[in-house]
């Protein structure tokens, strides 16, 4: 796919405009089929929204590129997409493009004065990658094809008092149910998430290496999932249904057994140690250790004499 700058769209209404769609209902929230959609001639191949998208496809016979990365999908697919993201289409240009489902975007002031103006940000999955899309089974698809049939229906009323209390809520319960289903996958793909729990583990013991403490510091949960190509709020999701533990905290405790193992086994001063791991400060190497072993540096070498 050749790079093109993308196109900026700020409001549905400009959306509704380039894929041929009558103008919307609602000026910051509207559901739409994919089938009713046109793929014109001169359509932006890529494109940066500054709304929220919520797409259900199915027979997406193209390739879908979100950040840097383009990958295919088929059936029962969904992927959620936050504003100020570059989304790319890459297809050929001999075949039509059958696209099967739905998508429903909405404004970040749809929310305004909801409960879901902050909760929206518990749904890490707005960040993933396009690789970490939701696969869903059968019925699940059955059931979030209903939700977005409900809010089809009520986006297509005329606007009341009642149009964003209803829409949100439904909005509430999709998303909901996105959550138990992306838990669902996590454990459902065991040789895949396995074998990143295994890289992790690798480099985590690669970046706690002296040299490697030195040249490039303390590993970052950024850092990692760049290593493990994945996004750092899938890898975080990931590792706390898995384990019970985010990445920040598989990082320190990789961290605290190589403070241990220094403490026990070194004559290095604390200070020396705090550097040795990549600390500026002792004393916020200090304060880790003690929060996470009840015991200071000093108190814990004390207890091998």
């Amino acid at each position: 796919m050749t790079d093109h700058q993308p196109q900026h769209i700020k409001t549905i209404a400009e959306f509704h405009r380039l894929r041929g769609l009558p103008g919307p209902v609602h000026p910051l929230v509207s559901v739409i089929r994919f089938e009713d959609m046109k793929q014109e001639a001169g359509h932006p191949q890529s494109w940066v929204l500054d709304f929220y998208a919520i797409a259900l496809k199915r027979n997406f016979h193209a390739k879908l590129k979100y950040g840097q990365q383009v990958y295919d999908f088929d059936e029962g697919t969904m992927t959620f997409m936050a504003p100020g993201q570059k989304i790319g289409i890459e297809s050929d240009p001999n075949e039509a493009i059958e696209h099967a489902g739905w998508l429903l975007i909405f404004h970040s002031d749809f929310l305004w004065n909801t409960s879901m103006a902050k909760s929206i940000r518990q749904y890490k999955y707005f960040d993933y990658s396009v690789n970490e899309a939701l696969f869903l089974s059968e019925q699940e698809e059955t059931i979030l094809n209903g939700i977005m049939l409900n809010i089809l229906t009520e986006y297509q009323r005329s606007i009341d008092p009642f149009t964003q209390n209803i829409i949100i809520g439904q909005l509430e319960v999709l998303l909901a149910y996105a959550q138990r289903f992306y838990q669902r996958q996590f454990y459902t793909r065991k040789i895949s998430n396995h074998d990143i729990l295994t890289r992790l583990e690798e480099v985590l013991n690669s970046s706690f290496l002296d040299e490697n403490l030195r040249s490039k510091g303390l590993p970052t949960v950024l850092s990692l999932a760049a290593s493990l190509h994945v996004s750092p709020n899938y890898l975080s999701s990931l590792l706390k249904t898995l384990t019970g533990k985010s990445t920040q905290q598989h990082i320190q405790d990789k961290l605290i057994r190589r403070a241990k193992e220094m403490l026990s086994t070194t004559r290095l001063s604390v200070g020396e140690v705090a550097y040795a791991l990549g600390f500026d400060y002792p004393q916020s190497f200090s304060k880790l250790f003690k929060s996470k072993t009840k015991l200071s540096p000093a108190d814990f070498r004390e207890s091998f004499n």
